[in-house]
């Protein structure tokens, strides 16, 4: 994948969700009652059902267009998980699901693409989910070409600093980050997964990478 041009895909977003859906959900409906109150590493003091109320609850809200003061903030996040607590996992699930279905296309009609970001953390969270579960790819599947571009993109509206990633797993390189400055782009020479694991604030212990130019804390979009 190339990241040169790496101009709006308006149906990106919405294309990530779906694939992820077909994948996640199946999985999650399978699983045992008792992973759903495993911790995750990734997010410390959530369990797994908390991560998807959290992701359920962000997609109704993009559906729904439910953006009040102080929104996906972490008090507001606190709440809405709490709100679906004495849900049945299985209406967690529901919900998730009708999410993952229809937001793709609210997130397409905002022209300045500011929900876009929500895919890629939508995606971000199925990976956290997964490698609590001790499922296989936690932070790649058949989503990562899109995670990947919406991960170019995002670095590059927020101008995060200039990386040059080469990819043992992907074909062409890329090119995160701000696109112009003074500064000389750091360098990235791993695999993908561990690519998104550093750019979202997630463990690379024992993974395998070079990382020249930046200290791994700086490429934390979330940090």
């Amino acid at each position: 994948m190339t990241a040169a041009d790496n101009a709006r895909d308006p149906l990106l977003p919405g294309r990530l969700l779906t694939v992820e859906r077909d994948a996640l959900i199946p999985l999650l409906r399978s699983r045992p009652d008792a992973d759903f109150a495993l911790p995750t590493a990734a997010c410390p003091g959530w369990t797994v059902r908390d991560v998807l109320a959290h992701c359920s609850s962000v997609l109704t809200r993009v559906v729904e267009s439910r953006f009040e003061r102080g929104v996906f903030s972490p008090e507001s996040n606190d709440r809405d998980i709490a709100e679906r607590a004495d849900w049945p996992t299985t209406r967690v699930l529901d919900e998730l699901e009708r999410g993952m279905t229809e937001a793709g296309d609210v997130i397409a009609g905002r022209a300045d693409g500011v929900l876009d970001p929500v895919a890629l953390g939508e995606w971000v969270h199925a990976g956290d989910v997964r490698d609590t579960l001790g499922e296989p790819g936690a932070y790649t599947g058949a989503g990562l070409p899109d995670a990947l571009s919406l991960l170019v993109r995002v670095t590059r509206k927020r101008g995060h600093l200039r990386l040059h990633a080469d990819l043992d797993d992907v074909d062409e390189p890329l090119q995160l980050g701000e696109t112009s400055g003074t500064r000389t782009p750091a360098r990235f020479i791993g695999d993908a997964s561990t690519l998104v694991r550093l750019y979202t604030g997630r463990s690379a212990d024992g993974a395998s990478y070079e990382l020249m130019g930046a200290e791994a804390a700086e490429l934390n979009i979330y940090g």
